[in-house]
């Protein structure tokens, strides 16, 4: 797609690992030159299980759209070549450990004292003036800190992670607000952070809101909504699961309508404060009544009646659903989930695969810059450099 918003825009991504690399794979999907900055071994992630015809799928996952130059920042020569990258930059992203930026010479003054214009965005565990702010974070570590893990599951259930990066996602997202935030902005410099621990918990939103306001503990009930009723997984008779999604009055008569229910002639059960209350006994009636018919029996009644009701699917579930083909795009031979939106009617389109290696565009990045072959020949044999 031609004419995206972030077209001339150049980022310098200083990321790895999760967080960073999805803040700047959107500013690529929005039409940036993001040139990814990897040490000579690597991103760290480019070593994470599975890896799939030479790449890690978590790699994979966020660095569509990027080219890469692997340069090593322990030596000076290395530092100037960032320095010189961030001079034609507009935007900086990094997402190092407490400490590291400085040491390897890429904090917010060492580059604004190369281009005053840079919009700087910093991605960090925690907040740099609390007592947790040297500590280095991942999305696991912020997930246990956060409460989420001991909400999720059941009673007397061990903690329970989410399964993907939740929190570093969120974080990224924050991050891509950020950098947008500061393009629009006309004061320059800008430096902006993100902090992962802090994004993650104003990520759970409304179930610290209630803790907040109720100084209770959320209950853990699976896939139970603990403030809707019906508002959970039920199961058909071919054993096969799907939601049912009520939210308010309206809808609960239209359930009340379809399947003639007996908690439907209880008056408490006309709002849902009284159906959250009566929800045990909602329940029991809803998985008999459910027991007799197979899921798509009831998916089919539900839809009818104008009730929210959909499968739970697995994801290869999902991917047999056509409307999957809509999620994603194939760039250099990889299924990619694509960006989840449209702008002026077009969905955005990945320039490029993610780089199969470290430095496989630092040739190119460094010819730009100016650099002769010879200089950069010199460089690779003195291990400055990776191509």
């Amino acid at each position: 797609m031609s004419g995206l918003p972030l077209e001339g825009v150049r980022v310098l991504d200083l990321t790895h690992a999760v967080a960073g690399p999805f803040a700047t794979m959107l500013l690529a999907d929005l039409g940036a030159d993001v040139i990814k900055v990897e040490p000579p071994e690597g991103d760290e992630v480019r070593g994470a299980a599975p890896i799939v015809n030479g790449m890690s799928s978590i790699f994979r996952s966020f660095n569509r759209g990027k080219r890469s130059v692997a340069i090593d920042l322990r030596k000076e020569e290395g530092r100037r070549l960032v320095r010189l990258l961030a001079a034609r930059s507009h935007v900086v992203v990094e997402n190092y450990r407490p400490g590291v930026r400085e040491k390897l010479g890429v904090d917010p003054e060492s580059l604004f004292s190369v281009n005053r214009d840079l919009v700087y965005v910093s991605i960090k565990g925690f907040r740099p003036d609390s007592k947790y702010g040297d500590l280095p974070a991942y999305d696991m570590v912020v997930q246990g800190m956060s409460g989420i893990m001991m909400a999720m599951g059941l009673p007397g259930d061990p903690p329970i992670r989410v399964p993907f990066a939740l929190f570093d996602i969120f974080s990224g997202y924050a991050a891509a607000l950020e950098a947008l935030a500061g393009l629009h902005s006309g004061q320059r410099p800008f430096y902006a952070e993100v902090y992962l621990f802090d994004a993650g918990v104003f990520s759970m939103s409304y179930l610290v809101q209630s803790f907040l306001d109720t100084g209770q503990e959320p209950q853990r009930l699976g896939h139970v909504h603990f403030s809707y009723s019906p508002h959970q997984a039920y199961r058909g008779s071919d054993g096969k699961w799907f939601i049912v999604a009520v939210v308010n009055d309206r809808q609960w008569a239209k359930l009340c309508s379809a399947l003639k229910l007996r908690a439907c002639s209880d008056p408490a059960n006309s709002t849902n404060v009284g159906r959250v209350a009566n929800r045990d006994k909602i329940n029991e009636e809803l998985e008999e009544v459910f027991s007799k018919a197979p899921r798509d029996h009831w998916l089919s009644l539900l839809k009818e009646a104008g009730v929210p009701a959909a499968p739970v699917y697995t994801l290869g579930e999902l991917f047999s659903d056509d409307y999957s083909l809509g999620l994603l795009e194939e760039v250099g031979g990889s299924r990619l989930l694509r960006f989840p939106g449209s702008l002026n009617g077009k969905r955005p389109t990945a320039k490029s695969p993610p780089p199969q290696r470290q430095g496989q565009d630092s040739l190119e990045v460094l010819r730009e810059l100016g650099l002769s072959y010879d200089e950069i020949n010199r460089l690779v044999r003195d291990g400055v450099v990776k191509a």
